[in-house]
Protein backbone atom coordinates (compact mmCIF):
# COMPACT_ATOMS: atom_id res chain seq x y z
CA UNK A 1 0.00 0.00 0.00
CA UNK A 2 1.16 3.51 -0.76
CA UNK A 3 -1.01 5.07 1.95
CA UNK A 4 -2.80 3.56 4.93
CA UNK A 5 -5.22 5.57 7.07
CA UNK A 6 -6.50 3.88 10.22
CA UNK A 7 -9.24 5.48 12.36
CA UNK A 8 -8.00 9.02 11.73
CA UNK A 9 -9.66 12.00 13.44
CA UNK A 10 -9.14 15.73 13.10
CA UNK A 11 -10.85 18.11 15.48
CA UNK A 12 -10.30 21.88 15.51
CA UNK A 13 -10.94 23.56 18.84
CA UNK A 14 -9.97 23.94 22.46
CA UNK A 15 -10.39 20.32 23.58
CA UNK A 16 -9.86 18.09 20.55
CA UNK A 17 -8.84 14.97 22.50
CA UNK A 18 -11.99 15.12 24.57
CA UNK A 19 -14.05 15.52 21.40
CA UNK A 20 -12.42 12.42 19.89
CA UNK A 21 -13.17 10.37 22.99
CA UNK A 22 -16.83 11.33 22.79
CA UNK A 23 -16.97 10.61 19.06
CA UNK A 24 -15.44 7.20 19.66
CA UNK A 25 -18.11 6.58 22.29
CA UNK A 26 -20.85 7.25 19.74
CA UNK A 27 -21.41 11.00 19.98
CA UNK A 28 -22.37 12.91 16.84
CA UNK A 29 -20.57 15.84 15.26
CA UNK A 30 -23.13 18.22 16.77
CA UNK A 31 -22.75 16.65 20.21
CA UNK A 32 -19.06 17.64 20.45
CA UNK A 33 -19.35 21.22 19.19
CA UNK A 34 -18.63 22.55 22.67
CA UNK A 35 -15.22 20.87 22.50
CA UNK A 36 -14.39 21.66 18.88
CA UNK A 37 -15.29 21.16 15.23
CA UNK A 38 -14.89 17.59 14.03
CA UNK A 39 -13.59 17.86 10.45
CA UNK A 40 -12.55 14.21 9.96
CA UNK A 41 -14.20 11.42 11.91
CA UNK A 42 -12.89 7.85 12.06
CA UNK A 43 -11.47 7.74 8.50
CA UNK A 44 -10.01 4.39 7.49
CA UNK A 45 -8.84 3.37 4.01
CA UNK A 46 -5.84 2.15 2.04
CA UNK A 47 -4.53 3.56 -1.23
CA UNK A 48 -2.88 1.00 -3.47
CA UNK A 49 0.30 1.74 -5.37
CA UNK A 50 -0.51 3.02 -8.86
CA UNK A 51 -4.20 3.77 -8.34
CA UNK A 52 -6.18 7.01 -8.52
CA UNK A 53 -8.06 7.25 -5.24
CA UNK A 54 -10.72 9.96 -5.22
CA UNK A 55 -12.19 11.57 -2.12
CA UNK A 56 -15.38 13.44 -2.90
CA UNK A 57 -18.02 15.33 -0.99
CA UNK A 58 -19.74 18.67 -0.69
CA UNK A 59 -18.20 21.75 0.89
CA UNK A 60 -17.66 21.14 4.59
CA UNK A 61 -17.52 17.35 4.25
CA UNK A 62 -13.90 17.23 5.45
CA UNK A 63 -12.22 16.11 2.23
CA UNK A 64 -9.68 18.96 2.01
CA UNK A 65 -8.81 18.57 5.68
CA UNK A 66 -8.27 14.87 5.11
CA UNK A 67 -5.79 15.37 2.27
CA UNK A 68 -3.78 17.79 4.44
CA UNK A 69 -3.46 15.08 7.06
CA UNK A 70 -1.93 12.72 4.51
CA UNK A 71 1.24 14.79 4.13
CA UNK A 72 1.35 16.30 7.59
CA UNK A 73 0.19 19.80 6.65
CA UNK A 74 -2.41 19.28 9.36
CA UNK A 75 -1.89 17.51 12.68
CA UNK A 76 -3.91 14.34 13.13
CA UNK A 77 -5.83 14.48 16.42
CA UNK A 78 -6.03 10.70 16.69
CA UNK A 79 -5.38 7.64 14.57
CA UNK A 80 -2.65 6.43 12.26
CA UNK A 81 -1.48 7.52 8.81
CA UNK A 82 1.42 5.73 7.15
CA UNK A 83 3.22 6.33 3.86
CA UNK A 84 4.75 3.16 2.41
CA UNK A 85 4.67 1.71 5.91
CA UNK A 86 6.24 4.70 7.68
CA UNK A 87 4.03 6.34 10.30
CA UNK A 88 3.82 10.11 9.75
CA UNK A 89 1.66 10.96 12.76
CA UNK A 90 4.11 12.28 15.33
CA UNK A 91 6.93 12.91 12.86
CA UNK A 92 9.13 15.94 13.43
CA UNK A 93 8.89 18.93 11.10
CA UNK A 94 12.19 17.96 9.46
CA UNK A 95 10.99 14.40 8.85
CA UNK A 96 7.72 15.64 7.34
CA UNK A 97 9.61 17.97 5.01
CA UNK A 98 11.64 14.98 3.84
CA UNK A 99 8.44 13.00 3.17
CA UNK A 100 6.99 15.86 1.13
CA UNK A 101 10.22 16.38 -0.74
CA UNK A 102 10.89 12.74 -1.63
CA UNK A 103 7.55 10.92 -1.57
CA UNK A 104 4.67 13.35 -2.07
CA UNK A 105 3.94 16.25 -4.37
CA UNK A 106 0.82 18.40 -4.20
CA UNK A 107 -1.22 20.14 -6.89
CA UNK A 108 -3.44 22.91 -5.57
CA UNK A 109 -6.76 24.30 -6.75
CA UNK A 110 -5.43 27.79 -7.37
CA UNK A 111 -2.18 26.73 -9.04
CA UNK A 112 0.16 28.13 -6.33
CA UNK A 113 2.69 29.37 -8.91
CA UNK A 114 5.37 31.88 -7.97
CA UNK A 115 4.43 35.01 -9.97
CA UNK A 116 7.95 36.43 -10.23
CA UNK A 117 9.43 33.21 -11.63
CA UNK A 118 9.26 31.96 -15.19
CA UNK A 119 7.14 28.99 -16.17
CA UNK A 120 10.31 26.92 -16.43
CA UNK A 121 11.53 27.84 -12.97
CA UNK A 122 8.08 27.19 -11.51
CA UNK A 123 8.08 23.72 -13.04
CA UNK A 124 11.58 23.11 -11.69
CA UNK A 125 10.81 24.36 -8.18
CA UNK A 126 10.35 20.93 -6.60
CA UNK A 127 13.69 19.81 -8.02
CA UNK A 128 15.31 22.98 -6.69
CA UNK A 129 14.04 22.13 -3.20
CA UNK A 130 15.61 18.69 -3.61
CA UNK A 131 18.96 20.27 -4.43
CA UNK A 132 19.12 19.15 -8.07
CA UNK A 133 21.73 21.17 -10.03
CA UNK A 134 20.40 24.08 -12.10
CA UNK A 135 20.94 22.71 -15.60
CA UNK A 136 19.63 19.25 -14.74
CA UNK A 137 16.47 20.53 -13.10
CA UNK A 138 15.75 22.92 -15.95
CA UNK A 139 16.24 20.17 -18.50
CA UNK A 140 13.87 17.86 -16.64
CA UNK A 141 11.32 20.62 -16.11
CA UNK A 142 11.47 21.61 -19.78
CA UNK A 143 10.76 18.00 -20.76
CA UNK A 144 7.69 17.94 -18.52
CA UNK A 145 6.44 21.25 -19.88
CA UNK A 146 6.60 19.70 -23.33
CA UNK A 147 4.70 16.64 -22.07
CA UNK A 148 1.81 18.71 -20.69
CA UNK A 149 1.48 20.79 -23.86
CA UNK A 150 3.42 23.91 -22.90
CA UNK A 151 6.29 23.71 -25.34
CA UNK A 152 7.46 27.23 -26.15
CA UNK A 153 6.11 28.80 -22.94
CA UNK A 154 9.09 28.08 -20.68
CA UNK A 155 10.30 31.71 -20.53
CA UNK A 156 6.86 33.24 -19.95
CA UNK A 157 5.55 34.43 -16.60
CA UNK A 158 2.48 32.79 -15.03
CA UNK A 159 0.47 35.97 -15.57
CA UNK A 160 0.83 35.48 -19.33
CA UNK A 161 -0.89 32.08 -19.19
CA UNK A 162 -4.55 31.14 -19.08
CA UNK A 163 -5.95 29.27 -16.10
CA UNK A 164 -5.73 25.94 -17.87
CA UNK A 165 -2.14 26.59 -18.87
CA UNK A 166 -1.22 27.58 -15.32
CA UNK A 167 -2.67 24.31 -14.04
CA UNK A 168 -0.56 22.47 -16.60
CA UNK A 169 2.49 24.15 -15.06
CA UNK A 170 1.33 22.81 -11.69
CA UNK A 171 1.08 19.32 -13.14
CA UNK A 172 4.50 19.61 -14.76
CA UNK A 173 5.98 20.73 -11.43
CA UNK A 174 4.39 17.77 -9.62
CA UNK A 175 5.51 15.17 -12.16
CA UNK A 176 8.99 16.71 -12.53
CA UNK A 177 9.53 16.29 -8.78
CA UNK A 178 9.28 12.53 -9.44
CA UNK A 179 7.61 11.67 -6.15
CA UNK A 180 5.73 8.41 -5.73
CA UNK A 181 2.46 10.02 -4.62
CA UNK A 182 0.53 13.02 -5.97
CA UNK A 183 -2.02 14.78 -3.78
CA UNK A 184 -4.46 16.89 -5.80
CA UNK A 185 -6.89 19.16 -3.94
CA UNK A 186 -9.71 20.31 -6.25
CA UNK A 187 -6.99 20.71 -8.86
CA UNK A 188 -9.32 21.29 -11.83
CA UNK A 189 -12.36 22.90 -10.22
CA UNK A 190 -11.36 26.45 -11.20
CA UNK A 191 -11.17 25.57 -14.89
CA UNK A 192 -13.76 25.91 -17.65
CA UNK A 193 -15.58 22.63 -18.47
CA UNK A 194 -13.78 21.93 -21.76
CA UNK A 195 -10.34 22.70 -20.34
CA UNK A 196 -11.22 20.71 -17.24
CA UNK A 197 -12.01 17.65 -19.34
CA UNK A 198 -8.71 18.03 -21.21
CA UNK A 199 -6.83 18.14 -17.92
CA UNK A 200 -8.66 15.07 -16.62
CA UNK A 201 -7.75 13.13 -19.75
CA UNK A 202 -4.15 14.32 -19.53
CA UNK A 203 -3.91 13.21 -15.91
CA UNK A 204 -5.27 9.74 -16.70
CA UNK A 205 -2.89 9.40 -19.64
CA UNK A 206 0.14 10.37 -17.55
CA UNK A 207 -0.89 8.16 -14.64
CA UNK A 208 -1.34 5.13 -16.88
CA UNK A 209 2.08 5.70 -18.37
CA UNK A 210 3.95 6.41 -15.15
CA UNK A 211 2.00 4.41 -12.59
CA UNK A 212 1.89 7.21 -10.03
CA UNK A 213 -0.29 6.91 -6.95
CA UNK A 214 -2.78 9.79 -6.93
CA UNK A 215 -5.17 10.99 -4.23
CA UNK A 216 -7.61 13.38 -5.86
CA UNK A 217 -10.09 15.60 -3.99
CA UNK A 218 -13.23 16.81 -5.77
CA UNK A 219 -16.84 17.81 -5.19
CA UNK A 220 -17.80 16.83 -8.75
CA UNK A 221 -19.11 13.27 -9.00
CA UNK A 222 -18.70 13.09 -12.78
CA UNK A 223 -15.04 13.98 -12.31
CA UNK A 224 -14.71 11.41 -9.54
CA UNK A 225 -16.30 8.74 -11.71
CA UNK A 226 -14.04 9.53 -14.67
CA UNK A 227 -10.79 9.61 -12.72
CA UNK A 228 -11.18 7.25 -9.81
CA UNK A 229 -10.21 3.61 -9.57
CA UNK A 230 -11.93 3.82 -6.19
CA UNK A 231 -13.94 6.59 -4.57
CA UNK A 232 -14.51 7.55 -0.94
CA UNK A 233 -17.67 9.61 -0.44
CA UNK A 234 -17.54 11.92 2.60
CA UNK A 235 -20.32 13.61 4.53
CA UNK A 236 -19.97 15.61 7.75
CA UNK A 237 -16.44 14.36 8.29
CA UNK A 238 -17.23 10.68 7.78
CA UNK A 239 -16.61 8.33 4.86
CA UNK A 240 -20.11 7.07 4.10
CA UNK A 241 -19.20 4.81 1.16
CA UNK A 242 -15.99 3.45 -0.31
CA UNK A 243 -15.92 1.52 -3.57
CA UNK A 244 -15.37 1.50 -7.29
CA UNK A 245 -17.29 3.95 -9.49
CA UNK A 246 -19.55 1.10 -10.55
CA UNK A 247 -20.21 0.13 -6.92
CA UNK A 248 -21.23 3.65 -6.00
CA UNK A 249 -23.29 4.23 -9.12
CA UNK A 250 -25.24 0.98 -9.05
CA UNK A 251 -25.40 0.30 -5.30
CA UNK A 252 -25.38 3.59 -3.33
CA UNK A 253 -25.00 3.02 0.40
CA UNK A 254 -27.68 5.53 1.46
CA UNK A 255 -29.99 8.27 0.24
CA UNK A 256 -27.21 10.85 0.41
CA UNK A 257 -25.05 8.92 -2.05
CA UNK A 258 -28.09 8.08 -4.19
CA UNK A 259 -28.87 11.80 -4.57
CA UNK A 260 -25.27 12.38 -5.58
CA UNK A 261 -25.32 9.80 -8.35
CA UNK A 262 -28.77 10.45 -9.81
CA UNK A 263 -27.49 12.97 -12.36
CA UNK A 264 -24.25 11.20 -13.26
CA UNK A 265 -23.55 10.54 -16.93
CA UNK A 266 -23.77 6.75 -16.63
CA UNK A 267 -22.64 6.27 -20.24
CA UNK A 268 -19.18 7.57 -19.30
CA UNK A 269 -18.91 5.58 -16.09
CA UNK A 270 -20.26 2.11 -16.86
CA UNK A 271 -18.22 -0.08 -19.17
CA UNK A 272 -19.10 -2.90 -21.52
CA UNK A 273 -17.82 -5.30 -18.88
CA UNK A 274 -20.23 -3.83 -16.33
CA UNK A 275 -23.38 -4.37 -18.43
CA UNK A 276 -22.56 -7.32 -20.69
CA UNK A 277 -24.59 -10.53 -20.60
CA UNK A 278 -23.49 -14.11 -21.28
CA UNK A 279 -23.46 -14.85 -25.03
CA UNK A 280 -26.21 -17.33 -25.87
CA UNK A 281 -26.37 -17.56 -29.66
CA UNK A 282 -22.94 -19.15 -30.12
CA UNK A 283 -21.75 -22.13 -32.16
CA UNK A 284 -18.27 -23.65 -32.47
CA UNK A 285 -16.44 -23.30 -35.77
CA UNK A 286 -16.30 -27.09 -35.98
CA UNK A 287 -20.10 -27.30 -36.06
CA UNK A 288 -21.88 -27.61 -39.37
CA UNK A 289 -24.57 -25.38 -40.90
CA UNK A 290 -27.30 -27.61 -39.51
CA UNK A 291 -26.13 -27.07 -35.92
CA UNK A 292 -25.87 -23.32 -36.48
CA UNK A 293 -29.32 -23.18 -38.08
CA UNK A 294 -30.83 -25.20 -35.24
CA UNK A 295 -29.24 -22.86 -32.68
CA UNK A 296 -30.64 -19.79 -34.39
CA UNK A 297 -34.06 -21.38 -34.64
CA UNK A 298 -34.12 -22.28 -30.96
CA UNK A 299 -32.80 -18.88 -29.91
CA UNK A 300 -35.17 -17.08 -32.33
CA UNK A 301 -32.37 -14.99 -33.77
CA UNK A 302 -31.18 -14.31 -37.31
CA UNK A 303 -27.46 -14.63 -36.55
CA UNK A 304 -25.05 -16.21 -34.14
CA UNK A 305 -21.41 -15.86 -33.17
CA UNK A 306 -18.86 -18.46 -34.24
CA UNK A 307 -15.99 -19.35 -31.92
CA UNK A 308 -12.92 -21.51 -32.35
CA UNK A 309 -11.19 -23.57 -29.66
CA UNK A 310 -10.61 -21.52 -26.54
CA UNK A 311 -13.73 -19.43 -27.30
CA UNK A 312 -11.84 -17.17 -29.69
CA UNK A 313 -14.33 -15.16 -31.74
CA UNK A 314 -13.86 -15.81 -35.45
CA UNK A 315 -16.98 -14.28 -36.99
CA UNK A 316 -20.76 -14.53 -37.39
CA UNK A 317 -23.18 -16.49 -39.55
CA UNK A 318 -26.73 -15.61 -40.65
CA UNK A 319 -29.79 -17.85 -40.77
CA UNK A 320 -30.47 -17.38 -44.48
CA UNK A 321 -26.88 -18.34 -45.33
CA UNK A 322 -27.01 -21.42 -43.14
CA UNK A 323 -30.34 -22.38 -44.72
CA UNK A 324 -28.71 -22.17 -48.15
CA UNK A 325 -25.76 -24.31 -47.09
CA UNK A 326 -28.03 -26.94 -45.58
CA UNK A 327 -29.99 -27.18 -48.81
CA UNK A 328 -26.80 -27.40 -50.81
CA UNK A 329 -25.54 -30.17 -48.59
CA UNK A 330 -22.48 -28.25 -47.40
CA UNK A 331 -21.01 -29.31 -44.06
CA UNK A 332 -18.57 -26.39 -43.73
CA UNK A 333 -19.81 -23.39 -41.74
CA UNK A 334 -16.84 -21.34 -42.94
CA UNK A 335 -18.37 -21.14 -46.42
CA UNK A 336 -20.66 -18.39 -45.13
CA UNK A 337 -18.62 -16.95 -42.25
CA UNK A 338 -18.69 -13.14 -42.05
CA UNK A 339 -16.64 -10.71 -39.93
CA UNK A 340 -18.13 -9.71 -36.59
CA UNK A 341 -19.59 -6.23 -37.16
CA UNK A 342 -19.16 -4.79 -33.65
CA UNK A 343 -16.43 -5.79 -31.20
CA UNK A 344 -15.38 -3.98 -27.99
CA UNK A 345 -13.23 -4.69 -24.94
CA UNK A 346 -14.65 -4.87 -21.40
CA UNK A 347 -12.98 -1.56 -20.48
CA UNK A 348 -14.72 0.54 -23.13
CA UNK A 349 -17.37 2.92 -21.84
CA UNK A 350 -20.92 2.26 -22.98
CA UNK A 351 -20.95 5.74 -24.52
CA UNK A 352 -18.79 4.21 -27.25
CA UNK A 353 -21.25 1.38 -27.88
CA UNK A 354 -24.30 3.28 -29.10
CA UNK A 355 -23.09 3.92 -32.64
CA UNK A 356 -21.89 0.33 -32.93
CA UNK A 357 -25.24 -0.93 -31.70
CA UNK A 358 -27.16 1.15 -34.22
CA UNK A 359 -25.01 0.06 -37.14
CA UNK A 360 -25.25 -3.69 -36.43
CA UNK A 361 -28.29 -5.97 -36.11
CA UNK A 362 -26.29 -8.14 -33.71
CA UNK A 363 -25.54 -7.45 -30.05
CA UNK A 364 -22.15 -5.85 -29.54
CA UNK A 365 -19.55 -8.56 -28.87
CA UNK A 366 -17.22 -8.16 -25.89
CA UNK A 367 -13.82 -9.85 -26.18
CA UNK A 368 -10.79 -10.05 -23.89
CA UNK A 369 -7.14 -9.50 -24.75
CA UNK A 370 -6.95 -12.98 -26.34
CA UNK A 371 -9.98 -12.22 -28.56
CA UNK A 372 -12.11 -14.64 -26.57
CA UNK A 373 -15.84 -13.96 -26.55
CA UNK A 374 -16.75 -13.20 -22.94
CA UNK A 375 -20.08 -11.41 -23.32
CA UNK A 376 -22.53 -9.46 -25.47
CA UNK A 377 -24.38 -6.17 -25.04
CA UNK A 378 -27.84 -6.23 -26.65
CA UNK A 379 -29.51 -2.91 -27.42
CA UNK A 380 -32.11 -3.33 -24.70
CA UNK A 381 -29.37 -3.89 -22.13
CA UNK A 382 -27.49 -0.83 -23.35
CA UNK A 383 -30.56 1.37 -23.03
CA UNK A 384 -31.62 -0.06 -19.70
CA UNK A 385 -28.17 0.54 -18.22
CA UNK A 386 -28.58 4.30 -18.67
CA UNK A 387 -31.54 4.33 -16.32
CA UNK A 388 -30.33 1.53 -14.03
CA UNK A 389 -33.27 -0.64 -15.08
CA UNK A 390 -33.30 -4.44 -15.20
CA UNK A 391 -32.72 -5.83 -18.69
CA UNK A 392 -35.23 -8.66 -18.30
CA UNK A 393 -38.99 -8.43 -17.79
CA UNK A 394 -41.59 -11.11 -17.20
CA UNK A 395 -43.54 -10.15 -20.31
CA UNK A 396 -41.09 -9.12 -23.03
CA UNK A 397 -38.17 -11.48 -23.72
CA UNK A 398 -34.96 -10.18 -25.24
CA UNK A 399 -34.95 -11.29 -28.88
CA UNK A 400 -32.26 -9.55 -30.88
CA UNK A 401 -31.95 -9.58 -33.81
CA UNK A 402 -35.27 -10.99 -34.97
CA UNK A 403 -35.04 -13.95 -37.36
CA UNK A 404 -34.86 -13.29 -41.09
CA UNK A 405 -36.17 -16.80 -41.85
CA UNK A 406 -39.41 -18.00 -40.23
CA UNK A 407 -38.97 -20.81 -37.74
CA UNK A 408 -41.34 -23.08 -39.68
CA UNK A 409 -39.14 -22.90 -42.79
CA UNK A 410 -36.00 -23.70 -40.80
CA UNK A 411 -37.68 -26.67 -39.13
CA UNK A 412 -39.08 -27.95 -42.43
CA UNK A 413 -35.67 -27.69 -44.09
CA UNK A 414 -33.93 -29.49 -41.23
CA UNK A 415 -36.55 -32.24 -41.33
CA UNK A 416 -36.28 -32.57 -45.11
CA UNK A 417 -32.48 -32.91 -45.11
CA UNK A 418 -29.90 -35.08 -43.43
CA UNK A 419 -26.36 -34.28 -42.47
CA UNK A 420 -24.17 -34.32 -45.55
CA UNK A 421 -27.07 -35.16 -47.86
CA UNK A 422 -29.17 -32.23 -49.05
CA UNK A 423 -32.73 -32.73 -50.12
CA UNK A 424 -34.00 -29.27 -51.06
CA UNK A 425 -37.66 -28.56 -50.72
CA UNK A 426 -38.81 -27.00 -53.97
CA UNK A 427 -41.62 -25.18 -52.21
CA UNK A 428 -39.36 -23.25 -49.79
CA UNK A 429 -37.60 -20.14 -51.06
CA UNK A 430 -36.02 -17.34 -49.10
CA UNK A 431 -35.28 -13.82 -50.31
CA UNK A 432 -33.24 -11.09 -48.60
CA UNK A 433 -35.09 -9.82 -45.56
CA UNK A 434 -38.19 -11.97 -46.06
CA UNK A 435 -39.36 -15.54 -46.47
CA UNK A 436 -42.03 -17.21 -48.60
Amino acid sequence: MALSVDHAYKVFGRRPKEAVKRLQAGASRDDVKQHGTAAVIDASFDVKVGEIFVVMGLSGSGKSTLIRLLNGLGDTTDGSISVFGDEIVGMSAAELREVRRERMAMVFQHFALLPHRSVLDNAAYGLEIKGVPLEERRERARGWLDRVGLKGWADSLPSELSGGMQQRVGLARAFAADTQILLMDEAFSALDPLIRREMQELLVELQQELGKTIVFITHDLNEAMFLGDRIAVMRDGKIVQLGTPNDILTDPANDYVAQFVQDVDRARVLTAGDVMEPPRAVVPASAGPRAALRTMRDMQTSACFVISSGRKLVGVVRDKDMLRLVREGSANINDALKPTPSIVTPEQYIAELFELSVESPLPVAVVDEQDRLIGVVPRVTLLASLANLPTMTTEIPIIEPTPDVPRAIITATLDATTDGNAAPDEGLTVTEGSAS
